[in-house]
């Protein structure tokens, strides 16, 4: 039990890289920005408002455990933001990159004479800095730097906005909620700068006055010149300091490319023809990048996504191994065990490789949204059930083409609605008919009863949809069902541009051939032996028929439901999990 209790653990662990830590670090300052905009915003009701509200902005961002959240992730967004200019190989950004990156690096430039006039002034000379004396400071006495604060507003809200978006765009309720976080985005900032100018206007028109001068720039909120002149060369040598960090990131960059082009290059086969040649370090989406080469990676190599994956082709064991990160997306995928799938954003070879692209390199984010787990074909127990509607050729014959579609569309829909409530998956449509699928997430036994129950529900849902139809149908609709179980091959199949979930195995085949079998056996549902075997459940009062089945050279035992009904006593005492 220890174990399976840690093993989640084990797995969030291992899905932490860089990005990921970079991504926490990002989410707190960026809640640190919504706060203190928020607070700027209430400069549109007064002064004093603003005061307030700083007031319980500082009780929390002030407590020592949230200065540590906070400064710590200042210290680490800020050097993994270093850290990105050095390991990017390649200055090919799309626009929205380039913007994250110039802005990320711009803001230290422009806030870092506010912090340390502030934060820093009040822990070395205990000065007692608020709105007014910011805002005399910026409106007053150095007008110009008014300008500065609107930009570094703009550019750290723009750089976090940029951020949530690639970080949200691949999930799945990412269309649901983007006009949201747009009205957001575009009020809060809005609200913060018009709370500024207000606050700003507020103090210009009260300086005028000895007294207000005299209260809000006594020497305990403001200091003395000599301290100010010692916040401001202490101002001056730290964004040195920051600049010279940027300076030695690039050059390393470039001592870094030499050492790679003497340690020689490796060839990368696309498996379409084109082949490139690259420094050993280079990943292959940088290398693809690099080339102009089209290449899928919805979260631009960040390894949030599996839309980059890539097929080795030929020996394996000479890669490096894969990192931590990489383990945890492709296992979320389900390829973690076969050594010849990998993240093309991570595998860094070291000697010449040849591989193919999985995805389509016009793949999207909307597209990898929908990218499920289970993709890859994988062998299961699954409980395969075939439903088809009965007539619906001379209900073609007597009904107007729209009403056709209209009836077998609420018929499909009755027996989809049985299907989910039971647990099950509806599958596919062919015509008619549909395939259901049970067994997916749950152990035989339940599957086996999940698709007895459902034939059972078929009934009560058709029977309230024939109610409903009344005299538009020229007779009752009837089905047929036949339920077989066993092991299949589940996973997408279909061409690169379109593709389904489904089945496929012996299984699945007889299901469809028992289903064909109620009309000569004048039933509305056949059962194979195996299922109620597998259930657990006694088939006393069902009919058992041996029968022929085309490919097998034994017959098969199976049980038959003159009426699907009927099935609803064998499960009686049994709770369904549904999906």
């Amino acid at each position: 039990m220890a174990e399976t209790a840690a093993s989640p653990l084990r797995r969030v662990i291992r899905g932490i890289g860089i990005r990921q830590v970079r991504l926490v670090t990002g989410l707190v300052l960026f809640a640190y920005v919504i706060s203190h905009f928020a607070n700027h915003a209430l400069g549109n009701v007064s002064l004093g408002a603003m005061d307030d509200g700083l007031y319980y902005h500082a009780v929390f961002w002030k407590s020592w455990p949230m200065t540590i959240v906070l400064y710590g992730s200042v210290a680490i967004h800020l050097g993994l933001g270093i850290w990105a200019l050095y390991a990017r190989r390649h200055f090919r950004w799309t626009g929205v990159e380039l913007t994250q990156l110039v802005f990320g690096l711009s803001i230290p430039v422009f806030i870092i004479s506010h912090v340390i006039g502030v934060r820093l002034a009040a822990s070395l000379f205990g000065h007692e800095k608020d709105y007014p004396q910011v805002f005399f400071a910026y409106w007053v006495y150095r007008p110009e730097m008014q300008w500065s604060m609107y930009a570094v507003l703009l550019i750290s809200w723009i750089h976090g906005c940029i951020g949530i978006y690639f970080w949200v765009r691949g999930k799945p309720y990412f269309r649901k909620i983007a006009s949201l976080l747009l009205a957001l985005a575009v009020i809060l900032p809005t609200l913060s700068m018009l709370g500024l100018y207000q606050g700003g206007r507020a103090v210009q028109s009260a300086s005028t006055a000895p007294e207000w001068r005299a209260e809000k720039l006594s020497r305990e909120k403001v200091g003395t010149a000599a301290e100010q002149a010692t916040l401001e060369q202490i101002s001056a040598y730290t964004l040195r300091g920051y600049f010279g960090l940027m300076i030695l990131a690039l050059v390393a960059r470039g001592v870094r490319a030499l050492l790679e082009r003497r340690r020689g290059l490796v060839r990368l086969s696309y498996g379409n023809g084109k082949t490139v040649r690259v420094p050993v370090g280079l990943s292959v989406l940088e290398a693809s990048t690099r080339f102009n080469i089209p290449h899928s990676s919805v979260c631009g190599g960040r390894a949030r996504c599996s839309t980059c994956r890539i097929r080795i082709i030929g020996d394996c064991t000479a890669l490096p191994e894969p990192s931590n990160r990489e383990t945890f997306v492709l296992d979320r995928v389900g390829t973690g065990g076969d050594p010849a799938i990998r993240l093309a954003c991570q595998l860094r070879p070291h000697t010449d490789l040849a591989f193919f692209q999985i995805f389509p390199a016009h793949t999207d984010a909307s597209s990898a949204a929908t990218i499920r787990p289970a993709l890859p074909g994988r062998e299961r127990y699954v409980v395969s059930m075939f439903v088809d509607m009965r007539g619906s050729t001379k209900l073609a014959e007597k009904l107007l083409p729209f009403d056709t579609v209209f009836i077998i569309n609420r018929f499909l829909t009755a027996v989809s609605q049985a299907v989910v409530e039971c647990g099950g998956q509806p599958n596919q449509f062919v015509g008619d008919g549909q395939l259901a699928l049970f067994g997916l997430s749950t152990n035989p036994q339940t599957a086996c009863r999940q698709a007895i129950e459902a034939a059972s529900r078929i009934a009560i849902h058709v029977d309230a949809l024939n109610e409903f139809l009344g005299d538009d149908v020229p007779e009752p609709l009837r089905f047929g069902v036949g339920i077989h179980a066993g092991e299949v091959i589940i996973g997408d199949i279909g061409s690169e541009e379109h593709t389904v979930f489904t089945a496929l195995g012996d299984s699945v085949n007889v299901a469809a051939r028992l289903q064909d079998m109620t009309k000569a056996l004048s039933c509305e549902v056949v059962v194979s032996g195996d299922v109620l075997k597998t259930a657990n459940l006694p088939a006393t009062n069902l009919p058992q028929v041996e029968v022929p089945i085309r490919g097998r050279v034994e017959p098969l035992i199976v049980y038959t439901a003159e009426k699907a009904g009927m099935l609803s006593d064998l499960v009686a005492d049994f709770a369904v999990a549904a999906a």
